[in-house]
């Protein structure tokens, strides 16, 4: 299966040259005006489908709070805001993301999530930033995101860094399958093209950085979303620092 997969994704390079040399030149960053109207589609069909996934996840954000103080929420990559719906009332929220196309669907989410419920800041900072002062936040929120980062492990560290003692950061990415299943073929087999159309790696293993990336306690399930197979196979939970 080993030479079988890398034959064929030595084929799929080949097909996804013009991709490759549009990124070369610098005429792939179109995708990013475009990427946020496809994915503020797409969060609608997510959320519909991970809807219980997500309610389970952070039910558990409150018990992060601070005694007697509000809890503060760092998103990063928060898109198009559409994890808002499942923040507590009353929750200060401050929310990332390096792509200022999204700002037009964020407010959108503000306006109809947000009112009297919850305050929301937006920066248009990169996914992590230095101006977020050290043990600043209690929680911090990544969802799909971690595969499309350059560095997992440093962008593991930024997170530990801004997280309080005793704060957590909540995570439901999609990671690479089982090895001896076809779903981890044709993961490898079509990363190239994937890379263009998802904006990301469907190839990572990501919860072997969270085990190495210092926190605490770690609470992770491995689970199989009701989604396309590139993306059936999920990591959920969360790291306590």
């Amino acid at each position: 299966m080993t030479l079988a997969m890398t034959l064929w994704t030595a084929v799929m390079n080949v097909l996804c040259l013009p991709l490759h040399l549009m990124h070369a030149l610098g005429l792939y960053n179109i995708y990013k005006r475009v990427f946020p109207m496809c994915q503020s589609r797409i969060s609608i069909t997510y959320n519909k489908k991970m809807h219980e996934q997500k309610k389970e996840l952070f039910r558990s954000l409150t018990q992060f709070a601070k005694p007697g103080g509000r809890l503060t929420v760092l998103e990063i990559g928060c898109g198009s805001g559409t994890n808002f719906q499942y923040y507590p009332a009353g929750c200060k929220v401050i929310c990332t993301d390096p792509n200022p196309h999204f700002e037009k669907y964020l407010s959108k989410s503000m306006a109809e999530l947000l009112v009297d419920s919850i305050l929301a800041k937006h920066h248009r900072w990169p996914l992590l930033d230095p101006r977020q002062p050290h043990e600043s936040v209690d929680v911090v929120v990544c969802t799909l995101v971690l595969c499309t980062v350059n560095d997992t492990p440093q962008t593991l560290r930024e997170v530990h860094r801004i997280l309080r003692p005793g704060g957590a950061f909540f995570f439901m990415e999609h990671v690479v399958a089982e090895p001896s299943t076809w779903s981890y073929f044709f993961q490898h087999v079509l990363q190239p093209l994937w890379y263009y159309c998802g904006g990301c790696k469907a190839t990572r293993e990501t919860w072997k950085h969270l085990e190495r990336a210092g926190f605490s306690d770690l609470k992770l399930r491995h689970i199989q979303a009701p989604l396309p197979f590139v993306i059936k196979p999920h990591i959920v939970g969360y790291a306590v620092k």
